[in-house]
């Protein structure tokens, strides 16, 4: 298989899509052929009949990635029309996750690029059946993994108990990528600064990057992209030591 990255979170609305779109563009602008995975998509849309991942759509729209069907079928191997967890969504289906179709899509697809980002479903304990939950999945493929926190108030118990989680499954956690999806007050600035550091410190994990706010993100917005790449510093120094 080709190398790839998985992109996870602590929990589900913590900017996922954005950081993966953004690390897609980051290594395509280095000559670096990478595509996108969602591994599972809950909320889906109806297009025409059939169901469209909107996180693979922004994704392949920022990088501007024209896909087959075929193409995207293998990108997105499970889509739900329902807004939950993925377990519920598929006992609700009537079919659920599974880890070794996902896995077999992954490898298909990185056939024919040079690097798969596969970006999965809410946070890292989430389930995806009765039994399997998305650690599983990314033990399964055995990527390095980004974890993408929020900096805020409360951000420190979340990211430290999902680097532990994912270390514990013996997985190697290539940094955390702080991002903010709403706008924050000038004064809790110090707050979200000493949550960064404190999350560096006691779970001995790089940051990879500190994405600020911005309101209405869309796929072609050039200017926030430039200045996601000058935010992700450190992505750049690590990421040359793990290729």
């Amino acid at each position: 298989m080709s190398q790839g990255l998985f992109i996870t979170g602590t929990s589900t609305g913590v900017g996922k899509t954005v950081v993966t779109a953004g690390i897609l563009r980051w290594l395509r602008s280095r000559g670096i052929e990478a595509v996108p995975v969602k591994a599972v998509q809950t909320g889906g849309l109806s297009v025409k009949g059939g169901l469209v991942a909107p996180d693979l759509e922004f994704c392949l729209s920022a990088v501007d990635i024209q896909a087959s069907e075929s193409m995207i079928a293998l990108m997105a191997p499970y889509i739900y029309s329902t807004a939950c967890s993925p377990h519920l969504a598929g006992r609700i289906r009537g079919e659920y996750p599974n880890i070794a179709h996902i896995q077999n899509c992954i490898e298909t697809l990185s056939l024919s690029c040079d690097m798969v980002v596969v970006e999965g479903a809410g946070g890292v304990m989430v389930p995806l059946d009765e039994q399997w939950t998305m650690l599983d999945l990314m033990a399964s493929l055995d990527f390095p993994v980004i974890l993408v926190a929020l900096a805020g108030l409360g951000t420190i118990n979340h990211t430290l108990l999902s680097i532990q989680a994912l270390r514990t499954a013996g997985l190697k956690v290539l940094g955390v990528v702080f991002n903010e999806v709403a706008p924050g007050a000038p004064e809790d600035d110090f707050i979200k600064k000493d949550n960064i550091e404190t999350i560096s410190r006691l779970g001995h994990v790089k940051v990879l990057g500190n994405i600020t706010y911005s309101a209405g993100l869309r796929p072609d917005n050039e200017k926030f992209w430039n200045q996601f790449e000058k935010n992700m510093t450190g992505m750049q120094k690590n990421f040359k030591r793990n290729k």
